[in-house]
C-alpha cells in the first residue's frame, strides 16, 4: 500500500497517474510500488527480475528504493535499459556506472547483467543481451520518459514493432541535448550519437511497469503520452497499450496536463 498521498490520482487510457508534491515524494511512492511488486513475485516464484532507468529523474527513486531492505535483493535479478556505444564503463556519462554507484553497489543482488557499450561486436552484443532477457518474465521495469518523449533510447520515431528486443540505435539532437542539460556532458559534439538500447517490445513484456517522471521539461513529454496521438513520435504514448503501467509526476511535469485528464 502507497503510505505516500498523492495530491491527485486518476486514471488516462489504462494508466495510472499519480502527482506530487516533490520529486522526493514521488520517488518514494514509487519505490513503495517496486518494492512490493518485487517482494510478491518473490514469494509467488521464489525470484524476481527488474529492468532500471538512468538519469537525473531517477535519483529521489532510486534513494528511496536501497531503503526498502525488506526486499530479499538476493533473489533479485537485475538488468538496464541502455548504454551509449563505445562508451566505457569507467566514463562519467555510463550508465553502467551511474546503476553500479547508485543501485547495483548498494544492495546484495543474486544477479546484475550490464549491456556492454564499449563490446568490439555490438551486434552480438545486442543478442547476447536479448538472450538474458528471454531467459524469463520480466516482473516490473522501472523506467522514465524522455524531453523527446522517448522510453530507453527509442527516440521519436520509435519503432513499436521491432523483432529484436535489443537494438542500436541512432540518438536524435533533442535527446543528445537533454544529456548536455542535466550535466552528463559539456557540449553536444561530446555525446556519442548512437546507443544499445532496449526496445519497446521489450520494455512491453514486462509485467508491470513504473514510470518516474519528475520536472517541468518532462511536461510535453507528459502530454503527448497521455493527450496525444498514439504515435510513433511520442515512444511514450505506447505505454497506453500496457496492462499495468504506474506513472509518478510532480506538479511541474503534469503542467501541462489538461483539467479533464487531472479529474480522470
Amino acid at each position: 500500500m502507497n503510505v505516500h498521498k498523492p495530491k491527485q490520482a486518476f486514471t488516462r487510457l489504462g494508466i495510472m497517474v499519480e502527482v506530487y508534491e516533490s520529486k522526493v515524494e514521488l520517488g518514494k511512492a514509487a519505490a513503495e510500488l517496486v518494492a512490493a511488486r518485487l517482494s510478491e513475485a518473490i514469494k509467488r516464484q521464489g525470484q524476481a527480475r527488474a529492468i532500471f532507468a538512468t538519469g537525473a529523474s531517477q535519483y529521489e527513486f532510486l534513494d528511496a528504493l536501497i531503503q526498502h531492505r525488506e526486499v530479499g535483493w538476493q533473489r533479485v535479478t537485475a538488468f538496464h535499459l541502455d548504454e551509449y556505444l563505445g562508451m566505457s564503463d569507467q566514463h562519467p556519462a555510463s550508465f553502467r556506472r551511474y546503476l553500479n554507484e547508485r543501485l547495483f553497489s548498494k544492495l546484495p543482488f543474486a544477479a546484475v547483467h550490464l549491456l556492454n557499450g564499449d563490446a568490439p561486436d555490438a551486434k552480438a552484443e545486442c543478442r547476447r543481451y536479448a538472450a538474458l532477457l528471454e531467459a524469463g518474465p520480466i516482473d516490473i521495469a522501472c523506467i522514465g520518459i524522455g524531453e523527446n518523449g522517448h522510453l530507453a533510447f527509442n527516440d521519436p520515431p520509435a519503432d513499436f514493432r521491432s523483432p529484436n528486443l535489443v537494438n542500436v540505435v541512432n540518438l536524435d539532437t533533442k535527446c543528445r541535448m537533454q544529456q548536455v542539460g542535466e550535466g552528463h556532458f559539456p557540449t553536444l559534439a561530446d555525446v556519442p550519437t548512437q546507443a544499445l538500447s532496449l526496445s519497446i517490445p521489450a520494455i512491453l513484456r514486462a509485467k508491470t511497469i513504473s514510470c518516474v517522471v519528475p520536472d517541468t521539461r518532462k511536461a510535453e513529454a507528459v502530454r503527448c503520452s497521455l493527450e496525444g496521438r498514439l504515435s510513433r513520435m511520442c515512444p511514450g504514448s505506447v505505454l497506453r497499450r500496457h496492462p499495468d503501467v504506474h506513472m509518478y509526476l510532480d506538479e511541474g511535469s503534469a503542467s501541462l496536463l489538461s483539467a479533464k485528464t487531472r479529474k480522470g
